[in-house]
């Protein structure tokens, strides 16, 4: 019998970083998804393909069930070695997948793009959760690590503020559908970002003002979802990626990639990464395009 589970990808558009410490998330749950399609197998194995949106093969490999059960400690990143781990802790957690199975047919469908980063890790987890009906925020803290609000956007159609309290996660379901959406597009960057490697860098340049910089990024979040006019969200936008830079010690995306933009810009997620949010009067496809820079999504097209 065959089983298909699907989760959304995501959009971080406030709390970056600071989401780590207790600050609230503006998240954005995106119309591309991920599915995981289980079959039963045999041999005590995982036969596992996992498919691009343009239904190439980026990943094939037969695991057995005792890497699964007893994994090999190794030093070496691999999508194997990940994948071996996430199944270990999902085990842990619900062992009768492993226990009480000859084996499975496993197959996953990306609907974007791998290199966009809207969440593959985050949606295969949340995947692997559903099927084996245990805790995906659990599942996430002990093998890939970070928010969780990832896995608050594959669980929900709707933006979502995220916060985590006392060491769990509290998703607030938002109304977000602003008239000013058509001034909105997402621009793709082509620089796959290490979401563990910028959240080293955060830690490592976080300084003594987290609470003040907290409470200043909750202030700009409720702003952003509050905003009833274009200039109002931009204003608030572009608020929040200034303190960022200052945070981060970085340069915005402005100043170092676009600063003859006639807009405003915010960097998404892990900085200098993925996709940015821009906020324009005009259709800016044909000044990103004069960049380089050739995806450019509306909002309407990327958002539930």
């Amino acid at each position: 019998m065959k089983q298909t589970f699907y989760s959304n990808g995501k959009l971080l558009i406030t709390g970056e970083y600071l989401v780590l410490d207790g600050a609230k998330a503006f998240a954005l749950p995106t119309k591309f998804g991920q599915n995981l399609i289980i079959e039963k197998g045999n041999n005590q194995e995982i036969h596992w393909e996992s498919y691009d949106v343009d239904h190439s093969i980026w990943f094939k490999e037969t695991l057995t069930f005792s890497e699964i059960t007893n994994p090999l400690d190794s030093e070496i990143e691999s999508v194997k070695n990940t994948l071996i781990a996430i199944l270990h802790e999902a085990y842990l957690l619900n062992p009768k997948f492993i226990n009480e199975s000859e084996g499975y047919l496993i197959t996953t469908e990306l609907g974007f793009p791998k290199k966009w980063g809207l969440g593959t890790s985050s949606t295969l987890i949340n995947n692997i959760a559903q099927w084996l009906q245990i805790d995906a925020f659990i599942l996430l803290k002990n093998s890939f690590g970070g928010s969780g609000y990832d896995i608050a956007c594959a669980q929900n159609n709707t933006p979502i503020l995220y916060a985590i309290v006392e060491d769990k996660p509290i998703v607030e379901k938002v109304i977000f559908n602003p008239d000013f959406a058509e001034n909105l597009y997402f621009v793709y960057l082509n620089k796959k970002q290490s979401s563990k490697v910028a959240i080293a860098s955060y830690y490592n340049n976080k300084n003594n003002h987290l609470e003040k910089n907290i409470t200043t990024n909750n202030t700009i979040t409720q702003a952003v979802i509050e905003a009833t006019t274009l200039k109002s969200f931009a204003a608030a936008i572009e608020k929040h990626e200034i303190a960022m830079s200052n945070i981060l010690e970085m340069k915005t995306v402005k100043e170092a990639l676009f600063p003859d933009f006639k807009g405003v810009l915010k960097s998404l997620g892990a900085w200098g990464g993925d996709f940015i949010l821009a906020i324009s009067k005009e259709n800016p496809k044909d000044y990103f395009a004069s960049k380089g820079y050739e995806t450019i999504i509306p909002y309407s097209e990327m958002i539930l």
